[in-house]
Order: structure tokens, then sequence, then C-alpha cells
């Protein structure tokens, strides 16, 4: 599955905030560069990259193997959730039912 996100985060703190996040559920990283990371475990393999929009906006795509809503991809979706927070801390995270 593929999903993605806007911020106003710099690419550096959106990769500097995935790596405990995913490391959280058990997800080991096994690549990445200054603009990526991969992370493999029970859950699944998650691609994360990031990548400068138009100057004042950073992409964040992540591509999962999972099919259809697996844990993988709602703990992404928790993942943008948090990027948002940390963008405006007014933000509240809320469920969507």
């Amino acid at each position: 599955m593929k999903l993605f996100h806007r911020t106003s985060l710099t690419p550096d703190v959106v990769l500097s905030a995935a790596d405990p996040h995913f490391a959280a559920l058990g997800l080991s990283r096994t690549a990445g560069d200054a603009r990526s990371r991969q992370f493999v475990g029970a859950l699944g393999t998650l691609r994360l990259t990031v990548r400068m929009e138009g100057g004042h906006y950073t992409l964040v795509e992540a591509h999962t193997d999972q099919i259809g809503e697996s844990r993988l991809d709602k703990s992404v979706k928790k993942f943008f959730n948090a990027l948002h927070r940390t963008a405006d801390p007014r933000h509240l995270i809320a469920a969507g039912y």
C-alpha cells in the first residue's frame, strides 16, 4: 500500500522521528540514506522516502508490502498524525469515527 503526507517539517526532522517510532513497533532499520529509510519486521516491510516539494513542504511517502489496511499501514497513519502534531502542537489526534 502507498500512503503519503505533506508536512512543513524538514526531511531531517521527519526521518529522525521515524527511527524511534518504527523501532518501537519491532521493526528493524535495514537500509537508508539521507532521504529514505527501510524497516523490516513481523508486521512487514516499510520503505519511507522524503523529499522537498515546492520549497515549502516535505512530501513523506510510505510504501508497505501489505494489502488492504494492515497493522503496519495503521501505524504509518499514526506516524503521520504524530508529524502533524509536531508541526502544529494544537492539533488534536482523534479517531475518525
